[in-house]
């Protein structure tokens, strides 16, 4: 089957909160882990888990049962802390996966299998006819005991879409809590994206979660595409670990739902930076400072036109507040400066600079943030303002009060590094 997208158009109007709200379902643990060359201790897993808790994720992917050993072991320890949110553990489609994680004690069950060709063919070596037979005999095991069961649409963005149907009514036939949809090797677009799940919803497959990888940079967007079409769960990692080039970023997701989409998912958004930096270190893996939302850099100001709007306004150039993920604003004083900045950050030294003298400073700034190619730290600023005064050859206090180049949008001499 060839699906015929033609009649689907993706709204232009600013996405309403969809019901049932969207439920966060957390894989650092499992996905999160599977990055080359990452390993979480036993420890650090069941501080993620805590963590992960306490921000309020909704569901937590902690690992894989069927490895047995320390992995089954702390996977039954982090049930045991009595966490308020669900436990899921991810299984191949196979009984024997599943009955690990009874054992383990888990409360859901992620249950995965191959759903595209390529995959059957040239990995499991079966028939389409064996995967849906697996399928069943699987989820109704879960069932059986109890268990909510999501069922893993593995490589589903590569799989024909009538089978890609099958998979998940046969899946919602036997009793599945909802069908995972993996964009498994990162290849759609949020068009595209929109497109095939608003095809698997209207054809009546009930709930679906975004599973996605960020192979083409799309992760976050594909994630939000899938839940504006109607997907109501949405794996993340924190940070974007995973697979490759990682999965979609935890802190990504809540913040875009929030503020782009209107989706309040109610997580303890202020502690994600706390959440990046331990996951980060546990994972030896940094958080650039250029990384959206928790990155230092979101909230850091160097030019002119950019720190002077911040300084009158942040909501000029911040598009939410930095107390919102646990950060805080910075205006950074370097090449890109204006006087503006000059004035307030020597204002907080107690020094009431002329405009002059923040014109002459600002000289001395940007040849010495050339020279070391960064930004200047306050004690560089300091010495700066001593070689001026000694220039000058007066030690007393410079300054007059004046307006400090309160009326410059950031210029000095020539002008300061524009807004775009």
């Amino acid at each position: 089957m060839t699906a015929d997208f033609s009649s689907f158009e993706i709204p232009r109007e600013r996405a309403q909160a969809p019901e049932p709200p969207v439920y966060i379902d957390d894989t650092t643990l499992r996905d999160g882990e599977q990055t080359a060359g990452v390993v979480f201790s036993n420890h650090e897993k069941m501080r993620i888990a805590k963590l992960l808790d306490e921000v309020g994720v909704h569901q937590i992917e902690v690992g894989i049962p069927a490895m047995g050993g320390d992995e089954k072991k702390v996977i039954t320890e982090i049930v045991e802390l009595g966490l308020d949110t669900s436990i899921l553990a991810w299984n191949r489609a196979v009984v024997a996966d599943v009955q690990h994680s009874v054992d383990c004690g888990v409360d859901a069950v992620a249950i995965s299998m191959s759903a595209s060709d390529i995959h059957i063919e040239h990995k499991l070596q079966k028939s389409r006819q064996w995967v849906l037979d697996q399928i069943r005999e699987c989820v109704a095991f879960a069932k059986e005991k109890g268990l909510y069961v999501s069922v893993n649409a593995e490589d589903a963005s590569r799989a024909d879409l009538d089978f890609l149907l099958r998979f998940g009514l046969a899946a919602q036939s036997e009793g599945a809590d909802r069908l995972r949809f993996c964009d498994t090797l990162g290849i759609l677009d949020p068009f595209d994206t929109y497109n095939v799940i608003s095809f698997l919803k209207k054809q009546g497959v009930r709930v679906i979660e975004m599973h996605t990888h960020n192979d083409f940079g799309m992760a976050t967007a594909n994630a939000l595409a899938g839940i504006k079409a109607g997907a109501t769960y949405v794996n993340t990692t924190v940070n974007g670990l995973g697979e490759r080039a990682g999965n979609a970023a935890l802190e990504e997701v809540a913040m875009a739902l929030k503020h782009i989409g209107k989706v309040e998912v109610g997580l303890e958004t202020h502690r994600f930076r706390e959440l990046s930096e331990y996951v980060a270190g546990a994972s030896a893996r940094s958080i650039p400072a250029w990384k959206a939302i928790v990155g230092t850099n979101v909230f850091a100001h160097e030019s002119g036109i950019h720190a002077d709007g911040v300084i009158k306004n942040p909501l000029n150039y911040e598009a939410f507040s930095p107390e919102d993920v646990g950060l805080e604003r910075q205006i950074v004083v370097g090449k890109h400066s204006g006087t503006r900045t000059i004035y307030r950050k020597f204002q907080e030294f107690g020094l009431e600079l002329s405009q002059e003298d923040c014109a002459a400073i600002l000289e001395m700034v940007r040849k010495t943030a050339v020279e070391l190619k960064r930004a200047l730290f306050e004690k560089e600023l300091m010495y700066i303002y001593r070689d001026y005064i000694t220039r000058l050859g007066d030690a007393v206090p410079i300054g007059n009060g004046g307006n400090g180049g309160r009326d410059d949008d950031g210029g000095g001499r020539g002008p300061a590094a524009g807004g775009e």
